[in-house]
C-alpha cells in the first residue's frame, strides 16, 4: 500500500469511528432514561428527531447553532444526563470576566482528557513520577483539577499556586497596569519558591506569558525542569520558537489549545521544521471536533489552508455541544499520521469581534 493510500485508509477509520461514535452519543443524550434535562426539553422544539435521523457527523448540521449563554446560570442540573444520576458532579466555570460566568456540569471528563493528552507526552522530557507545577489559573477553573490529575496519573504530585485570572483582567481594564505587574510578580514569586522548595518538580504547565515572566527570574534547566506543557488563547509562532530557542534550554515544549467545552486539543508530532513553527492542533476526536468554517456561512467548511472562525462540537457522555462558534479564528490544517483528521493552524481572537477580548494571564 503506497502511503498516500495508507493516510486514506487511516482517515476513512477515523470517519467511521466518529460517526459510530455521534450515533451512540446522540442516542445517549436523546434517550429519555439517559439524556438531560436541557437536551430531552430542546428536542421537543425540533423539526426532527435526532435518535433516528443522526446517522453520521454531517447530520449534526440539523441542529441550530449553540448558543453559550445557555450556560449562563442554572439551575446546573439541568445539563447532568439522567444515565450518571447519583455521580458526583462539579462544576467549571469559564470565562466571567462580565457578568455571570458560563458553567459546565463534570463527572470525569477532565480526567479522561487529560489521561489521553498524557499519551502524547514523551516520558524522556515528562518523566513518570516526576512532580508538576501549575502556574495557572486556581479558582473554579477545571484546569487547575486536570493538570494536577495529570500528575497524579503520571505517578506525581502537582503544586499549585494562587492565581485570580479575573483580578488580573479588572486591572488591565482600569488601567492599573502598574498593580497587574505587581499581581504578576506576586505569582511568579510565589512559582519560584516552590521550585526552590521541591527539586522532584521536573515538569510543568504554564501560559504563554508566565512562563515569560518566570524564565525572567529563573533558569528552568538550572531549577531542573525538562518538560513544559503550555496553553493560552493566543499562542503565536513566534512565541513557538522564541520559547523553544530561548526558554526551555533543552526542555520540551509541549503547545496546547483547550477550554472547558472541548478539552484538550494536542500539537502536531512529530515536530517539522517545514511547518515554519506554526502552532498546528488537532482535536482528540471523537470526543471532540473543531473544524474551520466561514463566518458568514458557518455551515461551510473552508479549504485547507484557507482562514476561518472555529466551529466546535463536543460529543462525550457527560455533554453535548453542536456546533458552537468559538471566538477564535485559525486556517484549517490538513491531517497527519498521528490525527487522521482535520486540525487547526494559529489559534487566535476572531477579528471581527468589535471589542477586543482582554486575555489577562493568558
Amino acid at each position: 500500500m503506497s502511503a498516500t493510500a495508507e493516510m486514506q485508509s487511516k482517515i476513512s477509520a477515523a470517519k467511521e469511528r466518529l460517526d459510530a461514535h455521534v450515533r451512540e452519543m446522540v442516542e445517549w443524550h436523546f434517550n429519555p432514561e439517559t439524556g438531560s434535562p436541557y437536551w430531552l426539553e430542546k428536542a421537543q422544539a425540533f423539526n426532527f428527531d435526532p435518535r433516528k435521523d443522526v446517522k453520521v457527523y454531517e447530520d449534526l448540521d440539523k441542529f441550530p447553532f449553540f448558543q453559550d449563554d445557555d450556560l449562563r446560570g442554572g439551575p446546573v442540573r439541568r445539563w447532568v444526563p439522567k444515565g450518571l444520576a447519583g455521580k458526583p458532579i462539579y462544576v467549571f466555570e469559564t470565562g466571567g470576566s462580565t457578568g455571570v460566568p458560563k458553567s459546565r456540569v463534570v463527572c470525569d471528563d477532565f480526567r479522561i482528557d487529560y489521561e489521553l493528552f498524557s499519551d502524547t507526552l514523551p516520558d524522556e522530557f515528562f518523566p513518570k513520577g516526576a512532580d508538576w507545577l501549575m502556574l495557572g489559573p486556581s479558582g473554579p477553573r477545571r484546569l487547575r483539577l486536570a493538570v494536577e490529575h495529570l500528575a497524579q496519573h503520571r505517578g506525581g504530585i502537582s503544586f499549585c499556586v494562587d492565581l485570580d485570572p479575573r483580578w488580573v483582567i479588572k486591572l488591565i481594564k482600569m488601567g492599573e497596569m502598574q498593580m497587574m505587574e505587581r499581581y504578576k510578580t506576586h505569582v511568579i514569586d510565589q512559582a519560584v519558591t516552590i521550585l526552590k522548595a521541591h527539586p522532584n518538580i521536573k515538569c510543568m504547565f504554564a501560559t504563554p506569558k508566565l512562563l515569560e515572566a518566570l524564565c525572567e527570574k529563573v533558569s528552568l534547566k538550572k531549577m531542573g525542569i525538562t518538560g513544559v506543557f503550555c496553553g493560552g488563547t493566543e499562542m503565536t509562532p513566534q512565541f513557538h520558537r522564541f520559547a523553544v530557542e530561548e526558554l526551555m534550554e533543552g526542555a520540551y515544549f509541549a503547545p496546547t489549545y483547550g477550554n472547558t467545552l472541548m478539552g484538550l486539543a494536542t500539537h502536531k508530532l512529530p515536530f517539522d521544521p517545514a511547518d515554519n513553527w506554526a502552532i498546528i492542533y488537532y482535536p482528540p476526536s471523537p470526543r471532540a471536533m473543531i473544524e474551520v468554517v466561514d463566518p458568514d456561512e458557518p455551515r461551510r467548511v473552508v479549504g485547507y489552508g484557507e482562514t476561518g472562525r472555529v466551529r466546535l462540537t463536543t460529543l462525550t457522555r457527560e455533554l453535548f455541544i453542536p456546533r458552537f462558534l468559538e471566538r477564535d479564528e485559525c486556517e484549517r490544517e490538513r491531517p497527519c499520521e498521528a490525527y487522521p483528521w482535520d486540525g487547526v493552524r494559529n489559534v487566535r481572537p476572531f477579528s471581527r469581534f468589535a471589542t477586543s477580548v482582554v486575555e489577562g494571564v493568558y
